[in-house]
């Protein structure tokens, strides 16, 4: 009775890490289904983000699809920033960790910009050094 008793947190634990696993996944499901319609899309656990000819397209991952959707035109956008703990970093010299990373957008005509979470900071700089290329031939 002893023994059974011990081993009973660890299946709770088991059973918790199971749930979360098949919650992620559900999630990724719901993504692919998503993101088939994009040129080229980012999953993390912060927020997804879809890119089709000049329109962006981001919101917050569930498992029954990405949900607070927000869609803006790459024409719109002024500057395209990397952040990393609320201050732009360059491209060239990214910093080797950071609490908090985000791509910026700064649009023309709205007061507030576009922030974009990423749990990664070299997938972050990839987007932004990939947005950034297609934002000024839009722009050319």
């Amino acid at each position: 009775m002893e023994r059974g008793l011990l081993w009973l947190p660890l299946l709770a634990v088991f059973i918790g890490l199971a749930w979360s696993g098949w919650n992620e996944y559900q999630k990724l499901e719901a993504y692919k289904l998503w993101a088939e319609k994009f040129d080229q899309a980012k999953y993390d656990i912060y927020a997804v983000l879809g890119h089709s000819g000049d329109q962006l397209t981001w919101g917050k991952p569930t498992r029954q699809g990405p949900v607070n959707l927000q869609t803006f035109s790459l024409r719109d956008v002024q500057s395209i920033w990397l952040l990393v703990d609320n201050k732009s970093v360059s491209l060239d010299q990214l910093p080797q960790k950071g609490k908090s990373v985000e791509l910026e957008f700064i649009l023309q005509d709205e007061p507030d910009p576009i922030r974009v979470p990423f749990t990664q900071l070299s997938l972050a700089a990839k987007w932004c050094q990939y947005l950034q290329e297609i934002w000024q031939k839009i722009n050319a």
